[in-house]
């Protein structure tokens, strides 16, 4: 995760940046707390698949990345999960998806999910949007009108580097 909007970080949550690995996707899954979205198995299984995936394409076009290798290693040696999914060279992708995200203070809110490729680009663009009118939607606004300003007004995490995209 290079940026996120603080409505982003108010709906999933702050994930300060860990020494030499960021916010990344992967440590997070493999190593890190249990996140807000609710997955069933199947689920899990496919958004674990695609994050191997793109690590290993990621590997692939950078291979004396120090930064890179190290995760890779970490990830190796510390998630069982990982290792055999590296091994077994699974192929997964990420799709569009309709995920429950558990918000500690609005309650549950379904949302569809997107993933934009930026052309050209090895980035992608994770859009949450919820149906307009359904009590996701007000859930959604309630969460920027009413979250979202407190933690705005809070001091960030000495470790954050959450930034706004405007």
């Amino acid at each position: 995760l290079l940026l996120a909007n603080p409505l982003y970080t108010a709906l999933l949550g702050e994930r300060p940046a860990r020494p030499g690995h960021g916010r990344n996707g992967a440590w997070w899954t493999f190593l890190g707390p249990p996140g807000r979205v609710r997955q069933g198995p199947e689920e899990r299984r496919a958004m674990e698949a695609a994050l191997v995936s793109d690590l290993r394409a990621t590997v692939s076009r950078y291979p004396a990345d120090p930064r890179l290798g190290s995760l890779l290693d970490e990830l190796r040696a510390d998630s069982p999960r990982f290792a055999a999914l590296w091994e077994s060279g699974v192929v997964g992708r990420h799709e569009a998806a309709r995920k429950t995200v558990d918000h500690p203070d609005v309650g549950p809110l379904t949302l569809d999910c997107d993933i934009l490729t930026v052309a050209g680009d090895d980035l992608r663009l994770m859009v949450y949007t919820a149906q307009p009118g359904t009590p996701d939607a007000d859930g959604l606004t309630l969460l920027a009108t009413t979250v979202l300003p407190a933690l705005t007004r809070s001091p960030p995490a000495a470790n954050s580097r959450t930034e706004s995209i405007t």
